[in-house]
């Protein structure tokens, strides 16, 4: 979310971010590892698969399943099914590595084989099918995607019948397919089908359902229903506690993924004390050198980073890189998140010289693994954008910009809320050089995007809103931005409470546009009360802090209170001296 900065430099604003953490989010059904029936040594071979990949050990895994997949090969004879798994287990390993371009033609063979060997409506040529349009959504070709999830679900629908939990599998990655797009309203009855089934087929306690529910959950995360996402988290963390006990992965999966509602919503102390206990889980159940250890990590630094305490967080993001550079290699997109991350805190720090490379190396594997028009491209670009938009390099800043804007443009349509991010950042973008005619058209179709596509109570739209009430009050339009900030600080009391951080925000932004009018006295206790919200959420020493108390000393000062401008200026100085 985008939100503006106050004095004393409320013409810089620090734009809209994307990929700040791999969050262990979606829950896979995902990609399907398949059994072997028969045959002793391929069997016991792809098992072996299954328990490296499961421990995150890739490359051993892609030298296991080439042996499973020889073993198989050599002692087919008629009926290669065996080949066919063994095919779709390498595929998978691959697809770990972020390999696509090796997956894609394995699983294709391995599709091949099972259709040859059992037919067009086997359910596993519905797998493979499944597999496939898991392999498409990670490349972003969504289209395709979708396409193959469909055919996987009529496949297992008429083979298995319509209440089989291979259907819910393949309803619950059509969901994943629709989200990634933003597309929220097609998913979510793809979900509530998906968890019907489970409750039906497996009974209520069973972790296919808790994995239900935390899908559901964070879908309404994603949206900004806070109130519906946390008893879907609470009720699938009850299920895998009982039924896989309080140290299992699974278990840290959910407390992960609550810790992060509760960082949505500000409430940082719980949201740390949940990822903390997450990350204990998963370094003893998987080791310290694990992926999902490493996405904790992330996860963890970016609260901190949130809070101002840089030194925790670079340490954590500096740990997460290395993890994931000996598990997947220099060149793999889990490492470009680590690399946009550790960018986005030097970012922030203002240390330009340090982030620069790293957006520009994140950017670079972006663009080998996916191609030049992939989202997560878009996302550094934006980044890389507001790097150089801090920095004065405008003609820069817009090229990017408009190149991230095209691409998401390209990838979900034009109405997209992910658009808005882009739109967003080019008005901040115009907004900064006092560009006021150009940036408007940019804000004003992106509140109009996300009213359609989030709804009138989402905390972005409120973002966009605050981001149009700057442009009028910079043009002296006090109206106009008096209404936007009002409603803007509605939106965020409504869906993230009183004492959100964001909060403190519009009510500063408020407090301006009523000083600016000479109303000192409906200033001050806005200035007041956005003091007290950081004050709580970030402790007494953050840049955020300072700026509320120079907003204040400015107020002060303007009404003859020289004395204590004087003392919460002093007070606004020493934050901002300490070094973070």
């Amino acid at each position: 979310m985008r939100l503006t900065e106050r004095r004393p430099n409320p013409s810089v604003e620090p734009m809209k971010r994307l990929l700040t953490a791999l969050l262990l989010l979606l829950v896979g059904f995902g990609m399907a590892v398949v059994a072997c029936t028969r045959r002793s040594e391929s069997k016991q071979l792809n098992e072996e698969v299954l328990s490296l990949y499961r421990q995150g050990r890739y490359e051993r895994a892609g030298v296991v399943a080439k042996k499973a997949l020889q073993a198989a090969e050599q002692d087919s004879g008629l009926d290669r099914s065996d080949v066919g798994t063994s095919l779709n287990n390498l595929a998978l390993v691959y697809c770990a590595q972020g390999e696509y371009a090796l997956a894609e033609p394995v699983y294709k063979r391995a599709l091949a084989i099972f259709e040859e060997t059992f037919g067009s409506d086997h359910p596993l040529v519905a797998t493979t099918l499944n597999n496939l349009g898991e392999l498409y959504r990670a490349q972003g070709q969504y289209a395709r995607a979708e396409s193959f999830h469909k055919r996987s679900v009529t496949m297992a629908e008429k083979a298995l019948g319509l209440d089989h939990s291979d259907v819910a599998r393949g309803l619950n990655n059509l969901g994943l397919v629709y989200v990634a797009q933003g597309q929220y309203a097609q998913a979510e009855p793809l979900y509530k089908r998906a968890l019907a089934i489970y409750e039906k087929a497996l009974g209520p306690d069973h972790p296919d359902v808790a994995k239900s529910l935390n899908n559901l959950g964070e879908l309404y995360r994603v949206v900004g229903q806070y109130a519906p996402a946390e008893p879907l988290y609470k009720r699938s963390l009850a299920i895998y506690e009982k039924a896989l006990g309080p140290d299992h992965p699974d278990v840290a999966m959910v407390l992960n993924n609550l810790a992060s509602l509760y960082r949505d919503q500000g409430q940082y102390p719980r949201a740390e004390a949940l990822f903390r206990q997450s990350l204990a889980i998963y370094e003893k159940a998987l080791g310290p050198d694990h992926p999902n250890v490493a996405t904790n990590l992330n996860n963890l630094g970016s609260l901190y980073r949130a809070q101002g305490r840089y030194a925790q967080a670079e340490q954590l993001y500096k740990r997460s890189l290395t993890i994931r550079e000996k598990i997947f290699g220099s060149e793999h997109l889990e490492v470009a998140t680590s690399l946009n991350n550790l960018g986005e805190l030097y970012n922030a720090q203002g240390k330009y010289a340090q982030a620069e490379p790293l957006y520009d190396r994140g950017l670079a594997i972006c663009e080998k693994a996916l191609g030049p028009d992939h989202p997560n491209v878009a996302a550094i670009l934006n980044n890389l954008g507001e790097l150089y938009s801090v920095q004065g390099r405008y003609a820069q800043a817009e090229s990017v910009f408009e190149r991230a804007l095209a691409i998401k443009e390209k990838a979900f349509g034009p109405d997209n809320p992910d658009v808005s991010t882009s739109l967003n950042n080019l008005g901040g973008l115009y907004y900064s050089q006092r560009r006021y005619a150009e940036a408007e058209p940019f804000y004003k179709r992106a509140v109009a995007i996300e009213e359609k596509a989030v709804g009138p109570d989402h905390p972005d739209l409120a973002a966009s809103l605050n981001n149009l009430g700057e442009l009028c009050r910079h043009q002296g339009q006090y109206v106009q931005a008096e209404a936007l900030y009002k409603r803007a600080l509605a939106i965020m009391e409504k869906a993230l409470g009183p004492n959100y951080p964001d909060v403190a925000i519009s009510l500063a932004n408020l407090g301006l546009v009523f000083e600016a009018q000479g109303r000192y006295e409906e200033a001050e206790p806005l200035y007041r009360r956005a003091l007290a919200i950081d004050e709580v959420a970030y402790g007494p020493n953050h840049a955020n802090v300072a700026a509320d108390l120079t907003n204040l000393a400015v107020l002060f000062r303007k009404t003859n209170r020289v004395n204590e401008a004087v003392v919460i200026e002093k007070r606004a100085a020493a934050i901002r001296a300490i070094k973070r």
